[in-house]
Parts: C-alpha cells; structure tokens; sequence
C-alpha cells in the first residue's frame, strides 16, 4: 500500500511538471497571440494621410534692421508636419520647425477633413494646430499656448505633402545663395581722402561666402581625398559636409545650414540624428572634412540685403 501511495504521488508530480512545460511551450509559441488578447488592438484608419506635410509657418512679428526703426512686418519659416498615425480616438505626429521637432497629439474631423493637433504644452513654443486637408495639402492656422512667451503667438500654414527620399545625388543649385547671412563679422577698412591725402578707417561689416567647389564635391558619392579640400573655404567644407546630412532628412538647428538647404526643393528634415543611416563611404569622408574644418579660413565680402 506504501509503494502505491509513492507511485501515484510521483506520477502527479511529473504529470503536473508536464503540463507546466506544455503550457510554457505553448505561450511561447503563441507569444503574439497572448499579446493580442490581453492588450486592445487599436487599429490604424486614413493611412493615405499619413506622411510629411512642409511649407510655409508666417506670422506678424517685430523686426529690427541694421539701419532704420523696428517695425511690424511678416515673418515666413518653414515647417514639417508629420503624420505618423491615425486612429478613431487620436491623431499622432511631430512638427519640425527650424531644427526643433515636438511630438503632438490631437483628433482627426472625417466629415470636415480637419485636424486638431496638440504639442505637448511644456516648452514655451508650444500650440495648436488647427488644419484642414485638401487633397494633399493642409492649410490652417498654428496658436502658441503661452502667447507672451514667442514672438508670433499666431501663426498661418501652407504646406505641401512630401516624401521623403534619400538621393546621394542631391546637391545645391547653382541658383542657390551662398551668402551665410547669419554671421557677420566687422572689418575695419582704411581709405585715403582724397581732399586732405589722409588715411582714413572705418568699420565694415562682412559676411561669409562659399565657392562654387560645393556644386561640384559630393562626399556621398566620391572619396575626398587631402588634395581635394586643401584649397577650399572653410564655409565650402561645412557646406559639402552638411549635405550629407541633409541627403538624409537631418533637421538643422543651425540657422546657417537650415537656409542653404532650404532653397532646395529636395531637402527634407525627418530627424534630428541620422548618424546610423550614412554609409561607410559618407563617414570617412565626414571625418576628413572635420579635420581639414578645424584649420581652414574663410572668405568675407560686403553684401546688401
């Protein structure tokens, strides 16, 4: 009676072992199902909205020249808005605007193909979006939460949707400005009077100007070597080296590479680090020019604007 007592605990124990095994295999197995049934399945609606919408961000804000009193005037930006998801309940995406990119959440308006569109509301440019979709183009207006906190606390948008796409083939027009408006830099100039033969000073105020090098050198394509970037500027290098990351959607927050890049019709900005996407190509050419960056000089001249 003992033996059969200890045979048929023994036999419980494995049985019992058994089916915990079984069920162990069996959740693995089914790992995405178990996921599905005890979470809700939240299904995505308008995928042919999806996408990149850019154009333009204006408003009225005050504006100081160099010479002349401050005055009221339009202020234009560009702007990206992505739409990354829509469901019944909510509408997710980021807006891009001028190197700064802030996720938002709002609601999608079937009958009136309009979004509303929330930043998150704790950074002081934060607003609401209020777009209507027309094809493929959303127009509306953009209002900051904080209206004391930005310079233009309403805003109207006109964009365009876009897909991006990387082209290692993509370059600057020859069209394109290559005046880097954003730094000038004071130069005292002397001249001779011609009354009096005096030598006179004054101060000029310059800005840096790129070659027409950066047409023709594309670090995406071709191995730089020393020989091809010994004679150049230094704008010329930081202008070849940023296009590689412009080839791939880099949102700059730098003002200076933001407005070359922005007079392509190409450039597109989709992240703010784009490290992992260059090729191998493209980073040892990216290194090179840092080298050669760090010690080059650059050309000023006298520009009006």
């Amino acid at each position: 009676m003992k033996n059969l007592k200890l045979f048929l605990t023994a036999s419980l124990l494995v049985s019992l072992a058994g089916c915990k095994k079984e069920a162990k295999t069996i959740d693995n197995k089914n790992d995405s199902l178990m996921v599905k049934k005890d979470s809700i399945i939240v299904p995505e609606l308008y995928k042919e909205y999806y996408g990149i919408y850019m154009g333009d961000f204006a408003g009225r804000e005050m504006i100081t020249p160099e010479i002349g009193e401050e005055y009221e005037g339009d202020v234009y930006k560009r702007i990206a808005l992505k739409i990354n998801r829509i469901t019944k309940d909510s509408v997710y995406g980021q807006s891009i605007v001028e190197g700064n990119q802030r996720p938002f959440r709002g609601v999608f308006n079937e009958a009136a193909k309009s979004f509303i569109l929330d930043e998150p509301g704790n950074d002081k440019t934060d607003g609401r979006f209020e777009v209507k979709l027309n094809n493929d183009s959303l127009t509306g207006t953009w209002n900051a939460f904080n209206k004391t906190a930005v310079k233009a606390p309403s805003k109207k948008l006109k964009l365009i949707k876009k897909e991006f796409v990387y082209n290692p083939n993509f370059m600057l027009s020859p069209d394109n400005d290559l005046i880097d408006w954003e730094n000038p830099k004071n130069f005292v100039e002397k001249y001779t009077d011609e009354e009096t033969g005096k030598t006179e000073t004054y101060t000029a105020s310059k800005n840096r100007i790129a070659s027409d090098a950066v047409f023709n050198i594309n670090a995406s394509k071709q191995k730089l070597t020393e020989k091809d970037l010994k004679n150049l500027r230094k704008l010329d290098m930081e202008i070849i080296k940023n296009s590689v990351f412009a080839r791939h959607g880099y949102s700059f927050k730098k003002a200076t590479y933001r407005n070359f890049f922005e007079q392509t019709d190409w450039y597109i900005p989709v992240s703010d680090n784009v490290d992992n996407d260059l090729s191998a190509l493209e980073k040892q050419n990216v290194a090179l020019l840092n080298r050669f960056i760090k010690y080059a000089e650059d050309k000023y001249d006298s520009f009006g604007r």
